[in-house]
């Protein structure tokens, strides 16, 4: 038993490091050196928990998606309106991406180089449905609550306004000239911004 807790300590310690070496220098930027010596132990043990760098990162990303992605189902899935759908994912969404900020940009190169991963991912227990969400759309576009719009359509749009501003943070930052502290606060106001842009552009007047 207590090996077994020294085990599930070491590895937590050893993700916990990861994630905050992959924040803060990227997949690439990264060095397997680094995240061991953040972990406090050495090399080899970081190469006897995870083989490689990749297989780390993935279990990382693994991990940040556990706990978000129960939210999103939950917002997905739960019995309030679309207009209550929104708020709750946008602001469920953007708190989540400033607490693990790697995963933007992760997701879009992972997409690209290793498809067969997010298959993995979107097999596995608990992955967000959008069955409900859309029959809801459809329901209340049928009501007159909603202006006509498809459920998937509406669905990109959401994850689109949110998302973006995490992957283009650099660029962002540098048009506005913005200090990492006034980007936060921008993340913030999105919260409200988003949801109200969304709503209002879909809600029947």
């Amino acid at each position: 038993m207590a090996e077994k807790k020294f085990n599930q300590d070491t590895e937590k310690k050893i993700l916990e490091a990861a994630k905050e070496v992959f924040q803060q220098k990227g997949m690439d930027g990264a060095r397997m050196q680094e995240i061991a010596n953040a972990a406090g132990i050495n090399k080899a043990m970081l190469h006897y928990y995870f083989r490689s760098k990749q297989l780390l990162f993935e279990a990382v990303f693994k991990n940040a998606f556990s706990l978000l992605s129960p939210q999103l189902n939950k917002v997905l899935n739960d019995d309030s309106s679309i207009e209550e759908k929104v708020k709750s994912f946008t602001h469920n969404y953007i708190s989540f991406m400033k607490k693990h900020p790697y995963l933007p940009n992760f997701i879009i190169q992972e997409s690209n180089r290793n498809p067969a991963f997010f298959e993995m991912i979107q097999d596995s227990k608990g992955f967000p449905s959008l069955d409900k969400f859309k029959k809801q759309v459809a329901q209340e576009v049928e009501e007159g609550i909603l202006r006509p719009i498809d459920g998937e359509q509406l669905f990109v749009t959401i994850v689109s306004l949110n998302i973006f501003p995490f992957v283009a943070k650099p660029l962002i930052r540098g048009f506005m000239k913005l200090g990492v502290d006034d980007f936060e606060q921008l993340m913030e106001q999105r919260k409200t911004f988003v949801s109200e842009f969304i709503i209002n552009s879909i809600k029947k007047l």
